[in-house]
């Protein structure tokens, strides 16, 4: 599972509708389907039904959406905090005089 599957997921979920989440992403139509579908195939479970009016989420997909959302929070804290102790000087300082 990829981080952006889970971007992809929770965009369509929020979306409710590809065209409307690859625009959300930057990316193509064609990619928002295949992100979902290689998701939806490693976890083994719909998370979409598809209709001619968008994709609502599964009962599974409502089950797993928090739990993805959860997980994209948590790298978005990781990284935040990476970006912090990049700005932040640390160490040693060593002064001599001859």
């Amino acid at each position: 599972m990829e981080l952006y599957q889970l971007r992809t997921f929770v965009a369509v979920a929020e979306e409710g509708h590809l065209t409307r989440a690859a625009e959300r992403l930057f990316i193509s139509q064609p990619a928002v389907s295949a992100h979902v579908k290689a998701l939806e195939e490693e976890l083994g479970v719909a998370l979409f039904n598809r209709g001619p009016r968008g994709m609502q989420l599964t009962r599974e997909g409502q089950m797993l959406k928090p739990q993805a959302e959860a997980a994209l929070k948590s790298v978005g804290d990781l990284l935040n905090q990476a970006r912090s102790l990049r700005e932040d000087l640390t160490g040693e300082l060593r002064l001599a005089l001859n």
